[in-house]
């Protein structure tokens, strides 16, 4: 990795740990610049206007998100998937999500939010979740459900609130490691029926 690399993916970190602290409205470049601990200028240095800024933030959640999916362990046939192994492989996914890969989630929904008013921010988002909804299309198919592509999105979406849920709805919900699990089986038996097998 360059230096140039190097600095441009720690100002993309700074991004988003800024749009998790601070919001959109928190989100300048000389914010990014003391989040990140660099001189004064670095971040308008490589990132030019704030369309860039958000771009870059963008691709790298995607990144980091492509990150988290690798570190899960996967059986290598899909079609020797179980249920329980389904399930778990959820389960760690939303607990990453809504403790230690808090922020990334954060900054997401600001960016979110920002896209119902700016259109090209939301093309970036829906070509950055493309990743999502293709493993959920893989990980449905495998479990016997009747129209994986169709229901992909659906069931990213129930995830998606689901974690939104824990860590910034008005539910305020807070599912312990049981009743996560619980609550993930049953989301996937309403989309695949009661499963192939339990493991």
């Amino acid at each position: 990795m360059t230096v140039a690399t190097a600095r441009r993916e720690r100002l993309a970190d700074a991004a988003i740990d800024t749009l998790a602290r601070e919001g959109l409205r928190g989100l300048t470049h000389r914010a990014v610049d003391r989040t990140a601990g660099v001189p004064e200028g670095s971040c308008s240095y490589y990132f030019r206007t704030r369309q860039a800024l958000l771009t870059a933030a963008v691709d790298r959640l995607a990144e980091l998100d492509a990150a988290d999916i690798a570190a899960l362990p996967a059986p290598p046939d899909p079609t020797e998937l179980g249920e329980n192994d389904a399930v778990e492989a959820l389960a760690r996914m939303v607990e990453r999500w809504v403790t230690t890969g808090r922020v990334q989630m954060l900054a997401r929904y600001e960016l979110a939010l920002e896209a119902t008013r700016r259109s090209e921010l939301r093309v970036m988002l829906v070509a950055a979740g493309v990743r999502f909804r293709a493993i959920a299309e893989g990980l449905l198919a495998a479990m016997g459900a009747a129209e994986p592509a169709r229901q992909a999105p659906i069931f990213v979406a129930c995830l998606d609130g689901l974690i939104f849920d824990h860590l910034a709805g008005a539910g305020a919900l807070e599912l312990k490691p049981d009743e996560l699990r619980a609550a993930l089986r049953d989301l996937l038996r309403a989309f695949t029926g009661p499963g192939r097998r339990a493991d």
